[in-house]
């Protein structure tokens, strides 16, 4: 009952602050420009990621759940926190956001939160050893970044990052995890209490003050509440994540087919192609919500599932993501092996993207 009431309060917490971070944003200009690569067309106050935050902190320190990992967590969220307010007034050159990044990483790691083994079938284990605090790092800059990629649309890294929390806390209901469920809980009540504001049409965007804390946070949690799942122990957190990794790993693929620098901006992430293919801006957020929420359900399938059963998920879900990316067009519009192959079968021709 004492976390149904953290929920509900964090719930009611950002509601009332994201109207007082929306005042705030507008005040000392962290507000967000329309330009070609972006939807909206007016200026918009970005910094609601503060709102959630401070919903989430206010939560977090009236339950004060009993962990070794509660103060190095809630240190580096502040480190992130103080990136993404950076970032949405001044605009930090990535160079400096990913300094913020490793560093916000850097604490909990010192603090123990690292991947120590991997879990194999058939009771193997694989020690990581020191390897693990690098692979730790990576997994949790590149969630980072990865949930920032997806903020495009109004309520759309909010609400795909909802659905992952709403998928960890029920598996840490199962499990029987406090912590994590505290954690996932609160976050998730904070973040949809601003998702009241940031639906479309949004009067806020969380910016990468929101952006950065939320993948922070899920990368975090993540990582916690799976360290000792039998089989393959990252597979489960990296199928509730699928969204948004496979937005980015896509995005990497095609700016390497279309030798482009990495970190080279464009308007070919999912969310733009469902705009390209005729979806509206709030039909686009909704089929991705689908998407995210069919990858948590075979998330928490996972958990319950034997071995075969496992690779017959993970299989579905690779076949599901290959199938999406070739729909959409998320590599290129003329890339359409699997789609080929069934259109050979069935006879039927489709037209590109």
């Amino acid at each position: 009952m004492e976390y149904i009431y953290m929920f509900l309060g964090c719930f009611i917490a950002a509601i009332l602050l994201t109207p007082v971070v929306k005042k705030l944003a507008v005040n000392i200009g962290a507000v967000d420009k329309p330009n070609q690569r972006k939807v909206h067309q007016k200026i918009m106050p970005r910094l609601g990621g503060l709102a959630i935050y401070m919903a989430f902190l206010i939560g977090m320190l009236v339950s004060m759940p009993d962990s070794p990992y509660f103060w190095p967590i809630l240190t580096g969220a502040t480190i992130i926190i103080i990136t993404g307010v950076l970032d949405d007034m001044y605009e930090l050159s990535a160079k400096v956001k990913l300094l913020g990044q490793i560093a916000a990483a850097s604490v909990v790691i010192s603090g123990g939160v690292y991947v120590e083994f991997i879990n194999l079938p058939w009771d193997g284990v694989l020690q990581l050893g020191l390897l693990g605090v690098p692979l730790t790092l990576l997994w949790i800059v590149g969630i980072t970044n990865a949930i920032n990629l997806i903020d495009g649309l109004d309520g759309l890294a909010a609400g795909v990052s909802s659905i992952v929390l709403a998928t960890i806390t029920a598996i840490a209901i199962i499990d029987g995890n406090m912590f994590i469920i505290a954690l996932a809980s609160m976050l998730l009540a904070s973040t949809l209490g601003f998702l009241f504001y940031n639906f479309n049409p949004a009067s806020i965007f969380m910016g990468d003050t929101g952006a950065l804390f939320l993948g922070y946070m899920i990368s975090v949690v993540s990582l916690l509440g799976f360290k000792s799942v039998t089989l393959f122990s990252l597979l489960i957190p990296i199928v509730i994540l699928a969204v948004p990794i496979s937005d980015t790993f896509f995005a990497i693929i095609r700016r390497l087919v279309h030798k482009q620098p990495l970190s080279a901006p464009d308007k070919s992430h999912m969310h733009h192609c469902f705009l390209r293919m005729g979806y509206s801006h709030k039909k686009s957020v909704l089929v991705i919500y689908g998407i995210s929420a069919f990858f948590g359900l075979a998330a928490v399938v996972l958990t319950q599932s034997t071995l075969w059963g496992t690779v017959i998920i993970t299989l579905v879900v690779l076949f599901a993501i290959e199938l999406i990316a070739e729909l959409v067009g998320l590599i290129h519009a003329e890339y359409r092996p699997v789609l080929n192959i069934i259109d050979r079968i069935t006879g039927v021709r489709r037209t590109t993207p």
